[in-house]
């Protein structure tokens, strides 16, 4: 049986908050911003987004991430917002911070964070206003995962389609994710070759294609028989997280962070 999507969410601009814009955040952006390109010619309302990042570009993000020479020094979600707002004729925002609880809804939270402790803290935020979905992206070297669910069954939103099944909450997947007193590697890189031997060049990109797959058929098809996926880049492989399939991860096919 397949998750359905609410039919609201096909009737209504989706308000999206993107939490971190670096390696797999800019490009997950840049994927929505094409994502809504095509929906709204299919029809749908489209997409509303709020950028949340409180880094600025330096060196080391040219070239694995999406900023060029002249962005060094700058927000990064002000650069990537204001250049896709341009590029697309669009209105999102961008915040230059971490997130924080505000007075909005969102339909669908993405975070693109790196450490359990960054997850760990967007979380605790969940107990004032929470989102319907939420997908969460991740990875080490050279593998990683996106896993899109459930984080609660709140009564403040409509009620799932008859016949739906239900998606789990990533970190009830993997609890891990959001271990904020486990040790983590949080040391900045100086430059784009030190960057090089932490992370494969296109390790980010092999994480969002999936995660923006399963966003097209939730707005393009309306359903879902598949939420999430674990990559490894140098075996070739990728393991779709079938919805409902029962889930027994390993430290080889996730990231701690």
């Amino acid at each position: 049986m397949p998750h359905i999507t609410p039919p609201y969410l096909l009737q209504k601009k989706v308000a999206i908050a993107l939490v971190g814009c670096g390696g797999n955040g800019s490009q997950m952006l840049t994927g929505l911003a094409r994502l809504n390109h095509a929906i709204t010619a299919l029809g749908h309302p489209g997409l509303t987004i709020r950028v949340f990042d409180p880094d600025t570009v330096s060196e080391a993000n040219m070239g694995r991430q999406m900023f060029g020479a002249f962005d060094v020094g700058s927000s990064k979600a002000h650069v990537l917002v204001n250049r896709i707002n341009g590029f697309f004729g669009l209105d999102w925002k961008a915040f230059f911070g971490r997130y924080e609880v505000d007075d909005h809804a969102y339909d669908m939270m993405i975070c693109c964070v790196d450490s359990a402790k960054a997850r760990h803290g967007i979380t605790q935020t969940f107990h004032r206003r929470r989102p319907r979905y939420l997908m969460d992206l991740g990875n080490r070297a050279a593998d990683g995962q996106v896993i899109f669910g459930e984080p609660s069954q709140d009564d403040d939103w409509p009620p799932a389609p008859a016949g739906s099944v239900r998606l789990p909450s990533p970190y009830a997947i993997l609890p891990e994710l959001i271990d904020h007193m486990a040790a983590e590697d949080d040391t900045p890189s100086c430059g784009l070759a030190e960057a090089l031997e932490r992370q494969e060049l296109f390790v980010n990109q092999s994480i969002v294609t999936p995660a923006l797959s399963i966003l097209w058929e939730f707005f393009r098809y309306g359903r879902l028989t598949w939420h999430g996926a674990f990559v490894n880049m140098r075996t070739g492989s990728m393991r779709p997280l079938q919805v409902k399939e029962p889930v027994a991860a390993t430290a080889d096919d996730h990231i701690e962070n």
